[in-house]
């Protein structure tokens, strides 16, 4: 939530001078203390607050330009983000990714956010850390295959590093997706390796905690945001015309 006022801010950075800190040991970070007493609440002015999503620590910058699909100065990112139960399918590939992994995100959180439930159950292995495989595997079960265009962007991607390297959540220093996320993950025929881990779901029916009227628009709608192919989602500005929006009891 905004602040209803943006002298609020100022004035606190003002009487904090010099602001309380400690630098971690561990990696040289410098660490401020946080603060939650900002004064009273001034009702004059709380019309100017205004709820806002943030993303502590897992937001990328995107600031490369690129020519993609004829566009040219789109933006294009190639380093893993997202948490684990929301990653989008072309970052688990390496394709690249840019604003349309987002929209995936927020399709996957609406079972969350209805259901207080994760869609995707097999994320993790049995000692916590990302499965890549098991979540492909999984996104199959729901969606299918994923589009050959798709599968041969990631083949090229993966023939080139990243400027620099990252490490995983194992602890290996990786040059590309391929080797952050454990892959490769399909043969030369486009054939998913590990076929044994496709469970037995559909995406019909992981929705029961809504009426059957209401998932069929619940249903209809995410599948506008949760696609093998990033240019097949709808925009933000898109989605708000759609009909699961406007239900009414």
């Amino acid at each position: 939530m905004s602040f209803e006022s943006e002298n609020i801010l100022n004035n606190f950075i003002k009487r904090q001078q010099p602001m309380q800190y400690k630098v971690n040991s561990g990696n040289d970070r410098t660490v401020y203390r946080c603060h939650n007493d900002f004064g009273a609440l001034d009702w004059r002015e709380i019309k100017n607050m205004v709820p806002k999503i943030t993303d502590f620590g897992l937001a990328a910058r995107l600031n490369k330009l690129c020519t993609r699909n004829g566009i040219v100065g789109e933006q294009l990112g190639i380093y893993p983000i997202q948490p684990d139960y929301y990653r989008a399918p072309e970052v688990i590939l390496g394709c690249g990714w840019d604003f349309k992994a987002d929209i995936w995100n927020f399709g996957v959180l609406l079972w969350n956010i209805l259901g207080s439930k994760e869609l995707f159950q097999q994320v993790r292995d049995t000692d916590g850390q990302y499965y890549a495989k098991s979540h492909l595997a999984e996104i199959i079960a729901l969606l299918g295959p994923p589009p050959k265009v798709l599968l041969a962007k990631s083949k090229v991607m993966s023939e080139h590093n990243w400027p620099e390297p990252v490490t995983n959540g194992t602890g290996e220093l990786c040059k590309n997706a391929q080797e952050f996320f454990g892959g490769p993950f399909f043969n030369t025929e486009n054939e998913f390796h590990y076929s044994e881990l496709i469970p037995s779901r559909r995406l019909e029916d992981t929705a029961p905690f809504l009426e059957e009227k209401d998932r069929e628009a619940f249903l209809s709608f995410v599948r506008q945001m949760i696609t093998w192919l990033p240019e097949e989602r709808k925009t933000a500005r898109e989605l708000m015309d759609h009909p699961f929006l406007k239900l009414t009891r």
